[in-house]
């Protein structure tokens, strides 16, 4: 099959195929399928389905080549968003579920394929929403910055950030300095994505007035938090206790986001995750979302998503 992308640019062909045209390589290695061209005329060789995927992905690469310069990331990017390589036709939005874009300070962020785009509409319907899958899916990035949006358009009048103090083996008691200091290291990924989105200074002047607050889970006993956006990360690593005692701390104005990753638990053996537990109690709970990402949903290096499929399989020999 053969396409002519228009109008005919050489620069914006070159950005397309990239250097020896490894863009290309990338897309027929994802795609299974052959890529040659000459000039704007492209031939591609596969099987009906493929290469209608591949003429597909060209065209809107070859669209965003007028705007941006492509990557190896990017191409990668591009492939999960469109979920072709898993689906192989295109995907079809239902009708009158329009792509949400949440905007921050610095930067416009949308979500990459059909889960992501749940994903956001469910935390902009619901009070309290959990994001389950593996690391690089989108979870927490996705919920800061509908932590942020809120706070801007001020839907929330504050963004509580929070984890278990128990990870990886380590407890704070371990750890050098006070109470902020010990609680940072494990906060580090929203704080990155807060500072991508806000900037530093801004953010330190927020928590500063107490606008963003960060707390380990156990200080949340007692309270009740309105008019805020809850951001509880790593949840795996919660007993079932202590989600029960997060959930309730839910107050009026407010949106609570849970994220976590169940295969990945440094609970004691003996202690079940409050995550897996709450996904059997709270399924029918109407006002409550659950969105489930699988490896193909990672938008981190493509080794990742092979990382995470080779695990899982591993586990499911055992």
């Amino acid at each position: 099959m053969d396409i002519s992308l228009e109008p005919a640019d050489n620069s914006r062909l070159a950005n397309l195929c990239g250097q020896f045209d490894e863009h290309l390589r990338h897309i027929e290695r994802r795609l299974g399928v052959e890529i040659s061209n000459r000039g704007n005329l492209f031939q591609v060789i596969g099987e009906e389905q493929s290469t209608r995927a591949a003429f597909r992905l060209l065209k809107k690469l070859y669209t965003a080549t007028e705007k941006e310069m492509l990557s190896p990331e990017s191409i990668h990017l591009y492939l999960q968003e469109s979920g072709l390589e898993h689906v192989l036709e295109e995907v079809v939005t239902p009708a009158g579920d329009a792509e949400i874009i949440i905007s921050t300070r610095k930067s416009l962020i949308r979500g990459r394929g059909p889960n992501q785009r749940s994903y956001l509409s469910n935390i902009l319907t619901h009070d309290i929403n959990f994001g389950i899958g593996p690391a690089g899916t989108g979870k927490t990035y996705l919920a800061v910055a509908c932590a942020v949006n809120a706070l801007e358009q001020e839907d929330v009048r504050r963004i509580v950030l929070v984890r278990p103090a128990v990870e990886a083996g380590e407890r704070l008691g371990f750890l050098p300095g006070d109470l902020a200091q010990k609680i940072d290291p494990y906060l580090r990924p929203l704080y990155d994505a807060l500072y991508e989105m806000i900037g530093f200074d801004r953010v330190s002047k927020l928590i500063e007035q107490h606008i963003i607050e960060v707390a380990p889970l156990a200080f949340m006993r007692g309270r009740t938090l309105n008019e805020s956006f809850i951001i509880l990360d790593e949840a795996q690593n919660t007993t079932i206790e202590q989600m029960k005692m997060f959930l309730t701390r839910i107050g009026f104005g407010s949106t609570a986001v849970v994220t976590g990753d169940i295969t990945q638990t440094d609970l004691p053996s003996n202690s079940q995750s409050g995550l897996r537990h709450v996904t059997k109690v709270l399924n029918d709970v109407d006002g409550i979302s659950f969105n489930f990402f699988t490896s193909r949903d990672v938008v981190r290096h493509p080794l990742v998503q092979k990382i995470v499929n080779a695990y899982d399989k591993h586990a499911n020999q055992d």
